[in-house]
């Protein structure tokens, strides 16, 4: 009878089935053990982890939130097996390939290496393969630092080394990466029109096309041992920005694959590149500034008017900028579209502040500036309180930045609320201190009046976030003429505290939300 009763429960009871009871175990884990274990986990598996439910993928985006770098070399004899242990330790660790670079020596085979990358990282990773005369780095096995030059000497020669490997993979949130070619024109002048000329400008497009703005922060080059560097070089000293910052190897042998199918040649040998780039560029759905870091030069303020005018050098540069100058600037960096957009500058403000007879102490704060215009003499911005040497950057209104930043909203408010109903769990409440538990009982929003439908084109995106949260809790609004935080800002779509970032409590095209809860009196 009692066996009969283990096997063969009664229709009445309310059994779990062990699936739905492994789940709600997952659910109930806490949130800093649940990233801690993700963060432990290899790649591989931890991109796997990222797609078992939406907790989840906000605990691996929590546990890779900055960038990474991880590179390994191996001088083992056996290329395979060198390539197997080089990716073993990239990958041992939680990374997103967002690029990937691999150096080898002669004794590797392109066409072997090339598609076990692919097929490891993917096809939508930039990589870029190519023979170079020595490697740097750490041993996949051993983590002792190396430095090695290859020995062409007598292959029978125990002592000479002709192979090795290092792979770097790269994880960069916040930037787009691809790999632009120069394809081929030997026998064509570097003059205008020029296949050179066309390779900068495929630079400058993509760099446009993910960022808004044409100038890329960093290019590594790769250039062909049979072609002459110096007329490319020179092309891009020309058209690209002193902060472009350009490095790489002049005379190798290369393979690539970029994320952008139209951009790989296959096997066509007839037009194999003169040349790769590595292109780093800002995403333009992570950040809204345009322009280099520039430092006050000459202030003066009209109180009267509360208008500041100014004029200002690019951050390590002597050469003074009037108004004009700067305004032209940004808007080549805006492809012609200044008008379309609100332009602000954010300056760092590094003050001393105190309160009656407290000791002052010192205190970064950012100011946003609207800005009115320039001329030959001046930029005239909103606002006073610049000093001479005061740092600042330009920023424009960005719907498609601000909807990623509600989406990061919606993110955070989702793991506040996972977080409250783990809490109040019926199988941790005993554990759990009485004033960790809250509910939300009501919600404010003070959004600024330059956004709404007419800024996203689409119905309530700012209160978005709150509704899909606690869709039965009241909330209500309003459209600021400018709106107070008090929080970190970065001015990006991941405006969150971050070390080194100025305190801001007066925004521009910004959300505010407040979130009101309170703690349920004890069941005791």
């Amino acid at each position: 009878m009692e066996k009969k009763n283990r096997s063969s429960p009664s229709p009445s009871s309310h059994s779990t089935p062990p699936k739905e009871m492994e789940t709600k175990g997952f659910s109930l884990m806490n949130d800093d053990l649940l990233q801690n274990i993700v963060s432990r986990l290899p790649a591989t598996t931890f991109a796997s982890a990222a797609c078992v439910s939406k907790a989840w993928n906000v605990a691996c985006t929590r546990a890779l939130s900055r960038p990474k770098l991880s590179s390994a070399i191996s001088l083992n004899p056996s290329p395979l097996v060198a390539l197997q242990e080089v990716f073993d330790k990239v990958m041992s660790e939680p990374i997103r390939p967002h690029f990937a670079i691999a150096s080898v020596g002669p004794g590797f085979d392109f066409k072997v290496v090339l598609p076990f990358m692919v097929e490891k990282l993917g096809t939508r990773t930039p990589i870029i393969l190519s023979s170079v005369s020595g490697i740097i780095g750490r041993d996949a096995l051993t983590h002792e630092f190396k430095e090695v030059k290859w020995s062409y000497g007598d292959i029978d020669d125990d002592d000479v080394t002709n192979t090795g490997i290092v792979l770097t993979v790269g994880f960069v949130p916040g930037l787009k990466v691809d790999v632009i070619p120069l394809l081929p024109q030997k026998k064509a002048p570097p003059g205008p029109g020029s296949i050179i000329d066309k390779f900068v400008m495929d630079i400058k497009s993509y760099t446009s096309s993910v960022s808004g703005c044409m100038s890329p922060l960093a290019i590594i080059m790769i250039g062909d041992a049979d072609i002459d560097q110096k007329p490319i070089m020179e092309k891009l000293d020309y058209a690209m920005p002193l902060e472009t910052i350009i490095v790489g190897d002049e005379r190798g042998q290369f393979d690539y694959r970029s994320g952008n199918e139209s951009r790989n040649i296959g096997n066509n040998l007839k037009c194999y590149p003169d040349a790769v780039a590595l292109v780093f560029a800002r995403d333009r759905d992570k950040a809204c500034a345009i322009g280099p870091r520039l430092k006050a030069a000459s202030v003066r303020m009209k109180d009267s008017e509360s208008a500041t005018w100014l004029t200002a050098r690019r951050d390590g540069q002597q050469e003074i900028l009037d108004g004009q100058r700067l305004l032209d600037d940004i808007n080549n960096e805006m492809e012609n579209h200044l008008e379309c957009v609100d332009l602000y500058i954010g300056v760092n403000r590094r003050r001393n502040c105190s309160v009656g007879s407290d000791k002052p102490r010192s205190m970064t704060s950012l100011a946003l500036h609207g800005v009115v215009g320039g001329d030959e003499e001046y930029l005239y911005v909103d606002g006073v309180g610049i000093r001479t040497g005061d740092y600042f950057q330009f920023y424009h209104s960005d719907p498609k930045t601000a909807l990623h930043s509600c989406r990061d909203v919606s993110s955070t408010l989702r793991n506040l609320k996972l977080g409250w109903d783990s809490k109040s769990c019926p199988s941790t409440r005993a554990v759990v201190n009485a004033i960790d538990k809250k509910e939300a009982f009501g919600g404010f929003i003070f959004s600024c009046v330059g956004r709404g439908e007419s800024f996203f084109g689409q119905l309530n995106v700012d209160s978005s976030p709150f509704l899909e949260n606690f869709p039965e809790v009241p909330l209500a609004g309003i459209f600021c003429g400018g709106e107070i935080g008090r929080g970190y800002t970065s001015l990006t779509a991941h405006g969150g505290k971050e070390e080194g970032s100025a305190r801001s409590l007066l925004h521009v095209y910004s959300t505010g939300y407040l979130v009101m809860s309170y703690t349920p009196p004890s069941e005791h």
